[in-house]
């Protein structure tokens, strides 16, 4: 028997043999979640809140890059025209401006448009009506596109506004910008740090999981070595029960974070209503939901290879 047993592995060196000795190991390896469903699922939950956390921190941050994106006050670059120059040439030089690849919008407001929005909003309707000629010059305001949102690239080009023959004043308040360029680039900063120090714990949780379930399964395993079975074939199991652990860790966060922006999605909604804002909350998706089961999975993975490779080992037929 035991000399069958040696013989059984070179009949799965065939390719179909291991990828099917594969699969019903990966099944098979479902067993543990069977025999010990609640200790099976407290395990997984406790990796699905470690890694739902980051996958949170991460949507919160991308929620506001899109809530920054749809400020009113988003960088934009107020392009005076020299008082000199007629409405129609400065509209001209706008339509030219809507062909730059950096920017993403034009506005153009001539003289009069400019002098009724200040008589509006200014509070010196009576005494701009004892002028005799409008003072203000035609403006151009210019939101520059995401990717030239930043403070480098948008002093770039409000550098460049400045040097067109038509330009009289190009003004932005670049301090603001900065301010919340370095606030994200601080949350992005502190996600990674909160998501290695997770992802360490994961690796600890499921490596000391496994072991607990490598000692369990001892007299299991030295059986399977007296009777011939390699490492590889004993090492399988636990590797597949660390990815399942990985995967329904992954998804239980998965779903933690969905649940938590559905439940915070209409005060949010509520609350950019009174603002006049059509902001909403947005979710994982799907390639994001995806690369979180993958990083699990992985995760998961490499936690229970760690625990083999340390304590199975140790376990030999005396």
């Amino acid at each position: 028997m035991a000399g069958a047993d040696r013989r059984q592995p070179a009949r799965h060196s065939l390719p179909g043999g291991l990828v099917l000795s594969h699969l019903r190991t990966l099944i098979a390896s479902l067993g543990v979640f069977y025999r010990t469903p609640f200790s099976s699922l407290m395990t997984s939950a406790v990796l699905g809140i470690a890694l739902a956390l980051p996958a949170g921190l991460y949507l919160i941050l991308v929620n506001i890059q899109q809530l920054g994106a749809g400020w009113d006050g988003t960088a934009r670059i107020s392009l005076f025209i020299k008082r000199s120059v007629p409405d129609a040439e400065a509209a001209q030089l706008a339509r030219r401006l809507r062909q730059w690849p950096e920017i993403a919008q034009v506005t153009f407001r001539t003289r009069a448009q400019a002098l009724e929005e200040f008589r509006r909003h200014s509070g010196f309707a009576g005494a701009l009506r004892a002028l005799k000629e409008n003072p203000l010059p035609a403006v151009i305001i210019i939101q520059p596109t995401r990717r030239h949102s930043e403070p480098r690239a948008i002093a770039a080009l409000l550098e460049r506004l400045r040097q067109l023959p038509l330009t009289a004043r190009a003004q932005l308040d670049l301090q603001w910008v900065k301010r919340l360029f370095s606030i994200m680039e601080i949350g992005q900063r502190a996600v990674h740090v909160i998501a290695g120090l997770l992802a360490l714990a994961v690796l600890l949780i499921i490596g000391n999981t496994i072991r607990l379930d490598i000692q369990n399964r001892r007299d299991e395993i030295i059986i399977a070595k007296l009777i011939g079975a390699t490492d590889a074939f004993i090492r399988r199991p636990f590797l597949y029960g660390g990815l399942w652990y990985g995967l329904i860790g992954g998804a239980l966060a998965w779903l933690m974070v969905e649940v938590a922006i559905g439940l915070l999605a209409g005060p949010v909604q509520r609350l950019a209503t009174l603002y006049a804002s059509q902001f909403s909350l947005t979710g994982l998706g799907l390639l994001p939901g995806l690369t979180l089961l993958g990083i699990a999975a992985l995760l998961g993975l490499a936690g229970s290879w760690l625990a083999v490779r340390r304590h199975l080992s140790a376990i030999e037929p005396t």
